[in-house]
């Protein structure tokens, strides 16, 4: 293993936000490290959004040290190493006249820059990441077309066309039936094991994501739990989510 490979792909350190002349976060210590599938859970209000707006620079903490791949946000440039699908990515606009290649290709823009044609690296790389998603024979579909299932999955090609080492989605099964949920999982799963991307993903749906991945964060305001989801009693995590204040129970990991 090189240094590089050793080094925390995400590292946060009393990190705290006020917005506001509110505490959105605080105290927060996490550690991310490579080929980690993590899934950060909580209450709606509770700092999910904030902490990952906070991980990927898109806002700056009160107090705290963030640093992604062991540089420091501020400094960071390689952003062609990070992909993030944001929260609602599938509530796209019917009417918007783009197909699934062409939403896919966007991917790319991260590697290619602004203003430049794509390669035909750029077609083969998105070609790959729309055969992975499932969907082969969508290229020239309008996106106003898909279901959601079908738009996450569009969404999560874009995210793979740029070849990240870290994906970062927030709230991405929102909407989605039981189905597209059971197929998001099956790919997060390849994503991670197979290609050794190192996922970060936001829910509140704790009972899925404690199923489905082998490391959770429980936030609300403050992290109170940091491991193994099958290590502790969920009814009793949930109890300190969605009623009474939060305390430390657990730093597992």
């Amino acid at each position: 293993m090189t240094a590089a490979d050793a080094e925390p792909v995400v590292g946060l350190r009393g990190v705290s936000l006020v917005r506001d002349d509110m505490e959105v976060l605080e105290g927060i210590d996490l550690v991310v490290s490579r080929g980690d599938a993590l899934g950060i859970i909580g209450p709606n209000g509770g700092g999910k959004t904030s902490l990952l707006r906070v991980m990927l620079g898109m806002e700056r903490p009160t107090r705290g040290d963030v640093r992604l791949f062991g540089q420091p946000i501020a400094t960071f440039r390689e952003w062609r190493r990070v992909a993030f699908v944001a929260q609602h990515a599938t509530h796209f606009d019917p009417a918007f006249p783009a197909s699934v290649e062409e939403v896919v290709l966007l991917g790319r823009v991260s590697r290619r820059g602004l203003f430049r044609w794509f390669t035909d690296e750029d077609r083969e790389a998105a070609a790959w990441a729309i055969e992975h998603c499932g969907l082969k024979g969508y290229e020239h579909r309008r996106m106003g077309r898909l279901s959601g299932g079908e738009k996450q999955r569009v969404f999560i090609a874009k995210a793979l066309a740029a070849q990240p080492e870290l994906l970062v989605m927030d709230e991405p099964t929102t909407g989605v039936d039981r189905e597209s949920q059971r197929r998001f999982y099956d790919l997060i799963r390849d994503m991670n094991k197979e290609h050794g991307i190192t996922i970060v993903l936001v829910s509140h749906d704790l009972g899925v994501v404690s199923a489905e991945l082998d490391r959770i964060v429980c936030l609300n305001r403050t992290l109170f739990y940091d491991g193994d989801p099958r290590a502790v009693d969920i009814d009793e995590i949930l109890a300190r989510l969605y009623g009474g204040e939060p305390r430390a129970l657990v730093h597992a990991h």
